[in-house]
């Protein structure tokens, strides 16, 4: 079978016009402390290929939404999902959002081969980032390379998705100061076409129950680059939490989409899926076909992976290797594992490409925005773990 992907161009020799440009864009990070991030290529991923990847993201969201909607209400299972105490009552309180749109920004991960499996190796369903990447360098880039790209519609998906939401504050950690976090934010909030105001995270406070900001001013409807396990962490969590309890604040994506961002939610649709409960045939097969299988106890026979429930970045990932012994781990990334449980995952390969920067794994991103899968992202690293030292590469389909 001939390669799904295939690298094409070589860097434009004058990258630092290029890296202007893409600032100018509103892709500020293509350089990061004088190491290229952003990679001068493309990658073309076969037509069918991209369709299949398309139909399996389709089927697994809405398979991971009726999982948690079984997991909704059952603290036994919150707990084995790592989700921090201090939010249960909120999820309980709170009514789970309609059908497809627990989050309504999210981001799967897949392994997909270079002979063309497809394995989901996890969702970012509360605060994905590598949006500008998808959503302006890739299309541009895949222009200027005469390379279709799938990801034009991502900002009418956002348009889409805020006009239900209608926040009237978007917040990142160190806005301002945070390149990408912050322009993460501005993207988002420009697509959106609302007028919104742009906040630094760390300048909000709760006063009797309502968040405001630096200004004082009352913030009711808040998206946020902010991982809401951290509310069991933070100083500020419990009065944050306590805002949202008695309906004094809106928080985007919703507090249920922790559920679908623990890692455990996965070893939860395995473990459904090995008892015969809860999925019809058709989901059987996607569950089979494209997840991995997924336990809270390292019961794996071969090689497997394990990994924070909420690790970010490739923070608190560990590789081993068919006889159990640690093979690699991320040591890049902050180790979440100290805070969180763990999961065991079988291991599952990434397609090797080659690049002007040498032969590099790629990690496939599609995000789901609004309820629809609508773009690729394309990360790639020097080793197996797609940690925060990897590259961003831009994927066309052809």
């Amino acid at each position: 079978m001939t390669n799904v992907f295939q690298v094409i161009g070589h860097p434009d020799a004058d990258r630092a016009h290029k890296v202007e440009q893409l600032k100018e864009l509103g892709f500020s990070w293509a350089d990061l402390e004088e190491e290229a991030y952003w990679l001068d290529q493309i990658v073309r991923m076969r037509r069918d290929t991209f369709e299949e990847l398309q139909q399996a993201s389709e089927r697994l969201w809405l398979i991971m939404d009726k999982t948690v909607r079984y997991v909704w209400g059952k603290r036994d299972l919150y707990e084995l999902l790592g989700v921090p105490a201090i939010l249960w009552d909120l999820l309980d309180l709170l009514p789970l959002p309609p059908e497809g749109v627990i989050s309504r920004y999210a981001r799967f991960d897949f392994a997909i081969s270079n002979e063309g499996t497809i394995k989901m190796l996890e969702l970012n369903a509360d605060t994905p980032t590598g949006y500008v990447e998808a959503s302006i360098a890739t299309p541009w880039l895949c222009r200027l390379a005469g390379i279709p790209s799938v990801n034009e519609s991502m900002k009418d998906r956002v348009a889409e998705a805020w006009a239900e939401e209608r926040p009237d504050t978007v917040a990142c950690v160190s806005y301002g100061s945070h390149l990408e976090d912050s322009g993460t934010i501005e993207a988002l909030a420009a697509h959106s076409g609302l007028q919104v105001k742009l906040e630094d995270c760390l300048e909000l406070w709760v006063d009797e129950g309502v968040l405001k900001n630096g200004r004082s001013e009352p913030i009711h409807r808040m998206f946020a680059l902010y991982p809401k396990e951290w509310m069991a962490i933070d100083d500020g969590g419990e009065a944050l939490a306590y805002a949202i309890e008695i309906g004094n604040l809106q928080l985007f994506n919703s507090i249920h989409s922790i559920l679908l961002q623990s890692k455990g939610l996965t070893a939860a649709a395995w473990g459904l899926y090995e008892l015969g409960l809860l999925y019809d045939a058709e989901e059987r097969e996607a569950i089979q076909r494209y997840l991995l299988p997924t336990y809270n106890k390292p019961v794996l026979d071969g090689s497997f992976v394990s990994k924070s429930m909420f690790g970010r970045e490739g923070g608190s990932v560990r590789m081993f290797d068919e006889d159990g012994n640690l093979e690699i781990e991320d040591t890049d990334g902050y180790d979440t594992s100290e805070f969180f449980p763990v999961v065991y995952q079988k291991r599952a390969d990434l397609a090797r490409i080659e690049t002007s920067v040498g032969n590099l794994h790629l990690l496939t991103g599609v995000f789901v925005i609004n309820g629809k899968p609508c773009g690729l992202l394309g990360r790639a690293s020097g080793g197996p773990i797609t940690g925060n030292t990897s590259h961003f590469i831009p994927i066309g389909v052809v």
